[in-house]
């Protein structure tokens, strides 16, 4: 056996403890020993039982984008990584540093349409946003499943393909938050990061394996993520052939298959997720680097980088891929569902 596997072994009694925590915790709110809130929004929750990497961000731009022009919308994130403490608004002098990576990313993407907001008590983010800005009447809340406090009226689970929650243990021997069983909270389950085309058979087979552990009647939609053009840095799309590519994101295996499958991949430098980047790394990716050659990054990098890079001058040799996640098939079947329960926030707005 690899020595993984003994480590494995050796840490899943502390998994099992962990997960009575988390099962004892669950209980508590399950039978209103711990209160849980509803703010004045209609709220949909974002979530996932396992740690990183599951697609969050580009399934909350897609509500976002599906929504925000029929309803009055915002976000609230905690704002992993940032700097600050508190409730703050995103507004057009903020920095990933003080508001985080990923709402950033949201703010510069659905800005003025969209309002962002963080804060680590969603539940007060929550109420904050309600005074000021009441006609938000849709609140999208990032990576909330486990906060139970703030009560939620759709709660999305996503499941990311290559990391499935039910062949998973909770930490220390695996990734899982919690334990398998807090599936039954979900009310639809998001598999994503899928093969675009997958057989019949494979899909029956995932769904199963969650319905071990969801509630029978919950549904399942199949998600896989669309790879943009390049753009950039300096603005505009461009051409790419040599590649140097960098990510500071949970899981970038799939966005190193993705280059490595289209372009002439130089070198890969991997930071850790949520890196705070510095303008010595910025030299560091250019030291040596061909005329030929651009640096391509995530585009959530991209928000953190693009001022260090314009900073040094070099945005020129600095681009993206842009990425959002498709239902393929089941986009009709998922909008029929999603709309159905969303319905009277439009009749709202007539």
């Amino acid at each position: 056996m690899k020595e993984h596997n003994w480590i494995k072994i050796a840490l899943t009694p502390f998994s099992w403890i962990y997960g009575l925590i988390t099962n004892l915790r669950n209980w508590c709110y399950d039978y209103q020993l711990f209160a849980s809130k509803k703010p004045s929004q209609f709220v949909i929750s974002i979530g996932n039982l396992t740690v990183g990497g599951t697609g969050k961000t580009p399934v909350t731009e897609y509500l976002t984008s599906l929504f925000s022009n029929k309803v009055p919308t915002a976000i609230l994130s905690r704002g992993y990584g940032r700097k600050t403490r508190g409730f703050i608004l995103a507004h057009s002098a903020s920095t990933p540093a003080e508001i985080g990576d990923e709402p950033m990313q949201y703010f510069l993407k659905f800005n003025p349409n969209v309002l962002v907001a963080v804060s680590e008590n969603r539940v007060h983010g929550a109420e904050n946003i309600a005074v000021t800005a009441p006609e938000k009447k849709l609140l999208l809340l990032d990576d909330a499943f486990q906060h139970r406090a703030i009560a939620r009226d759709i709660n999305l689970l996503l499941n990311d393909f290559q990391r499935p929650f039910y062949q998973d243990l909770p930490f220390p021997a695996g990734r899982l938050r919690e334990t398998r069983n807090g599936a039954g909270r979900a009310d639809a389950i998001i598999v994503t990061k899928s093969p675009a085309l997958l057989a019949d058979h494979v899909r029956n087979d995932i769904t199963i394996a969650i319905r071990q552990f969801s509630k029978p009647e919950t549904p399942v939609f199949f998600s896989f993520l669309e790879y943009g053009e390049p753009e950039s840095y300096a603005g505009g799309h461009v051409s790419l052939k040599k590649v140097k590519m960098a990510a500071g994101i949970a899981n970038p295996l799939p966005f190193a298959a993705y280059l490595r499958a289209r372009f002439d991949v130089t070198d890969e430098v991997v930071f850790k997720d949520h890196h705070n980047y510095t303008p010595a790394d910025v030299e560091e990716l250019i030291k040596n680097l061909k005329n030929d050659t651009f640096v391509v990054t995530t585009e959530k990098d991209m928000v953190k980088l693009k001022p260090l890079v314009e900073a040094s001058g070099v945005a020129g040799k600095f681009a993206y891929i842009p990425v959002k996640v498709s239902f393929g098939n089941d986009t009709g079947r998922f909008h029929e569902w999603i709309f159905k329960q969303t319905g009277h926030l439009f009749q709202a707005e007539r």
